[in-house]
């Protein structure tokens, strides 16, 4: 078991009812995609990150590090946008001839950048929110009863367990090359990386199939009944995500009307 799942687990609001969850995360993320504000993304950004470690218990530093995953991808994507070219230099901020153009970075292309950035990590903090204090079993339990299909949930928690297989065939061959020193030099390291992806898909392969003929073998039939567990059904838990999109939206509202547009 990760680290991940041991911390849904472990977290203080997994006895909530995970509907309610559920629904706080994709009304916040639909906010956040809806806005197009990077004040509203800032907003949401340390809402689900209070909710997710002062309110559920998860570490600080666990939660800063797995937002800091996304942040290294989201770097290099908008320097893209934050960069243009353009035949004239006055539109940029700091600017270099090229091929009888210009490029360089505007106030514009900064803006559009900063905002794309900052809705994306707020729409992660909030699938965040939901892993880390939602256990798997619970969160297919909740999308049942939301009317997703039983397919669906079915592929969803077989994919779910088999990341653990290929995550556990890693870690163990990790450990084999490490414990023959395969990493002691950047040579051997990747020698040894290459040997590691050569032969990790393979084995995980193999695992998994062994899994799924041990399933069959004990009357697997498409679906793996499991016992929902019961939570306290509490309309009003509902009121309190209700309360914070509706705030969001209407802070929303009121940068679009005193800025003219997205802020």
């Amino acid at each position: 078991m990760i680290s991940i799942d041991q911390y849904a687990y472990l977290s203080k609001l997994k006895s909530q009812d995970p509907m309610v969850k559920l629904v706080f995360c994709l009304m916040t993320l639909g906010v956040c995609l809806w806005a197009d504000s990077m004040i509203v993304a800032v907003l949401i950004l340390m809402v689900m990150g209070w909710y997710t470690v002062c309110k559920g218990g998860i570490p600080f530093s666990l939660w800063t590090r797995l937002m800091m995953i996304p942040s290294s991808f989201l770097m290099i994507g908008v320097v893209t946008i934050g960069i243009h070219a353009s035949a004239d230099p006055n539109v940029f901020m700091i600017s270099i001839p090229a091929a009888g153009t210009y490029i360089g970075v505007s106030q514009n292309g900064l803006q559009s950048a900063a905002r794309i950035f900052m809705k994306a990590l707020g729409a992660v903090s909030c699938l965040y929110y939901l892993s880390l204090n939602t256990p798997m079993v619970d969160l297919l339990q909740a999308l049942g009863k939301l009317g997703v299909p039983k397919l669906f949930t079915e592929l969803m928690g077989l994919i779910y367990r088999f990341i653990f297989v290929f995550l556990e065939t890693a870690d163990r061959m990790v450990t084999a090359q490490k414990s023959r020193l395969g990493y002691e030099s950047p040579r051997s390291g990747y020698r040894s990386l290459a040997a590691l992806a050569a032969t990790l898909f393979i084995r995980s392969y193999r695992r998994a199939d062994e899994l799924y003929t041990a399933l069959e073998a004990r009357g697997y039939e498409g679906e793996i009944k499991v016992l929902d567990t019961s939570f306290n059904r509490d309309r009003w838990a509902y009121l309190t995500p209700v309360a914070v999109n509706l705030a969001l939206a209407a802070i929303a509202l009121f940068l679009r009307r005193i800025h003219g547009g997205w802020s």
